[in-house]
């Protein structure tokens, strides 16, 4: 294994690494697991026992999964095919793409390109200009191809669903679990982990309920929950026998928000639920009926205020959770192309006593370099990048802190410490490294 900093002002492709007391990104070539786990894992295993801990992810999270469960990346953000305005939406479509730093455009930017041109044509034809009824009918054919669409993309998230409950394998089930756990196990005296995600799916619902772990959200209810603007701070607590005084904090609790929405959430009359609906479940529109709207980011309704809402709330969320003292983010699988989420990570880092840790497989576009070199901020900012920090299986078994609140494993640490018997054997390790190197 070597480490050589980068000279070059662009960074190149591999594996990179900035952590610690490191100036500047670094690549590692022939990156070896056991050397870099000495200085890897205590590192992030401070950085975890921030007062306010933040677990970031992105499409990374739902691809690495999927690939353990079937070796494809599952559903991805695919075009829709429009038979009216066709060239205005893609040329619009791809303006917005590059306007947000990610170059190609994906259905995000179909979606909101056709509401605005929806929305356009509306108020062009609401003073019954020539050709108005002609312009109705297209806008009619508009509305129920970008319906269509989004059911389309909603089954193919479903599929992806399904490919990981239906998997002979084990390994996607216990890495995910694991990878939650690592964040999540935190004592119940600290904040609470706050766990956000741009994902449509419900991968990480999945993994929680494996794993046991408790997600408290906006939603009130249970026939039909519902989403509320008021979040209080609503925790679990539990009475040990014979306890006496306040009651304890149950451990494994998760604050989660889903900042671009859920293919289980929809509206009607601006009331957003969350519907029942199975985890793999084979068609979306037999679960979601009543020309209930998708709350997926951006929507399909053309309402400004149901556009605004419930978005507005979950971003709020974002900002209040991450921008404060003391906090750091680990972000996974974020390839950095939604500049409203982007903007919020650069605000947290104006704190000096916040930390940012950037870990993905590889930088797509150089978005990550460019938001590195952009914030100037590199002493708060840890880089974990390429196929080798990325690979979910990897960081599970290698790098991330153990997942579980073990305190008799501590105190037996603190105890050989004590007695000189952790220095004896790393002395006597560092001697057996030595003789070997001779």
């Amino acid at each position: 294994m070597e480490i050589k900093k980068i000279e070059d002002p662009s960074w190149p492709e591999g594996n990179i690494i900035k952590i610690r007391d490191y100036k500047g990104p670094h690549l590692v070539l022939n990156p070896d697991e056991t050397k870099l786990r000495e200085f890897i894992e205590p590192w992030l295993t401070a950085l975890f026992q921030s007062e306010h801990l933040s677990l970031f992810t992105g499409s990374g999270i739902s691809i690495a999964i999927h690939f353990l469960a079937k070796n494809s990346p599952g559903a991805g953000m695919g075009m829709m095919e429009f038979s009216v305005f066709k060239e205005q939406i893609e040329k619009k479509s791809k303006e917005s793409a590059e306007k947000s730093g990610r170059g190609k455009p994906n259905i995000e930017d179909q979606i909101k390109t056709v509401n605005e041109l929806i929305t356009g044509l509306e108020i062009y034809i609401s003073t019954n200009v020539y050709g108005a009824k002609k312009l109705q009918k297209k806008i009619k054919k508009l509305k129920e191809e970008l319906n269509a669409g989004i059911s389309k993309f909603a089954n193919a998230i479903l599929a992806s669903e399904k490919n990981i409950i239906s998997s002979e394998r084990d390994e996607p089930a216990e890495y995910l679990m694991n990878f939650l756990l690592s964040f999540a196990s935190r004592s119940a005296t600290r904040e609470r982990l706050n766990l956000f995600t741009t994902n449509y799916d419900r991968v990480l619902e999945f993994g929680c309920e494996l794993a046991g772990l408790h997600l408290i959200d906006r939603f009130v209810g249970t026939i039909s929950p519902i989403f509320r603007s008021s979040r209080m701070n609503i925790d679990l607590h539990y009475n040990p026998p014979g306890i006496r005084g306040e009651p304890r904090y149950l451990e494994g609790v998760v604050n989660f928000t889903k900042l671009h929405g859920s293919i289980d959430w929809c509206e009607k009359d601006r009331i957003v639920r969350r519907f029942a609906l199975p985890y793999g479940a084979i068609d979306i529109r037999k679960y979601n009926s009543e020309g209930r709207s998708l709350i997926i980011y951006p929507n399909s309704s053309k309402d400004r205020e149901t556009a605004e809402y419930p978005y507005v709330e979950l971003f709020r969320d974002f900002a209040n959770a991450i921008v404060r003292p003391n906090s750091t983010v680990v972000v996974y699988g974020y390839s950095f192309g939604d500049e409203h989420i982007n903007r919020v990570l650069e605000d947290m880092l104006t704190i000096p006593s916040t930390h940012l840790v950037i870990i993905a497989k590889s930088d797509e576009g150089n978005r990550i370099e460019k938001f590195y070199k952009k914030t100037k901020r590199p002493v708060q900012i840890t880089l974990l990048i390429g196929e080798h920090f990325g690979d979910i299986k990897t960081l599970v078994d290698h790098y991330l802190p153990k997942p579980a609140i073990d305190r008799t494993t501590y105190r037996m640490a603190d105890i050989l410490k004590a007695r000189g018997i952790i220095q004896a054997e790393k002395q006597e390790s560092t001697n057996n490294q030595e003789n070997s190197n001779e």
